[in-house]
């Protein structure tokens, strides 16, 4: 099960808090409603891995389950899409709080280019309870989507990959 909220930012967080891991990824979607995505993540200083994902729907939580697949099974799936992967940079910080705040930074260069954060929880109360600002974070993520319709990289994904190739 994936629970986490998601906000709309600007930028990287201006506070300092440690860099954990940085990626560079791309991602398409075989489908959209379920949820059945690909994803290249290109590790900065690691390993790149190749993952199909499968999502139920929901907004703060949904199950997912995910799978490491060949760069060849890879390049074959993205094949069979036929439209430009979503580009996006993750950096991911470790909070005080010992939670993690994971940006991206998504079509970098393009019109379309958007910034968004989310951070992941261990239950829906936790998700709930949680404030940013009891890690310095209110001004950065005052701009909590994640209930609103609209939201998800899938519907980024019909908004700017299907309905331009229709």
């Amino acid at each position: 099960m994936e629970i986490e909220r998601k906000w709309m930012v600007n930028g990287w967080p201006e506070a300092d808090f440690p860099l954990l891991y940085e990626h560079n990824m791309r991602q398409g979607y075989i489908s959209v409603e379920p949820t059945v995505r690909i994803r290249e993540e290109d590790r900065i200083g690691g390993r790149t891995e190749y993952i199909l994902c499968f999502k139920s729907s929901g907004r703060i939580a949904r199950k997912e389950i995910e799978m490491e697949i060949t760069p060849e099974k890879f390049a074959e799936l993205e094949d069979l899409i036929e439209l430009p992967l979503i580009p996006k940079v993750r950096r991911t910080y470790q909070l005080p709080d010992g939670m993690k705040l994971e940006v991206n930074h998504v079509d970098e260069g393009l019109p379309t280019e958007f910034w968004y954060a989310e951070v992941e929880y261990e239950n829906i109360e936790q998700a709930r309870a949680w404030e940013p600002a009891s890690v310095g974070l209110a001004s950065y993520l005052n701009d909590d989507v994640t209930d609103q319709p609209g939201q998800s990289m899938g519907a980024y994904w019909i908004q700017t990959r299907l309905r331009d190739a229709e």
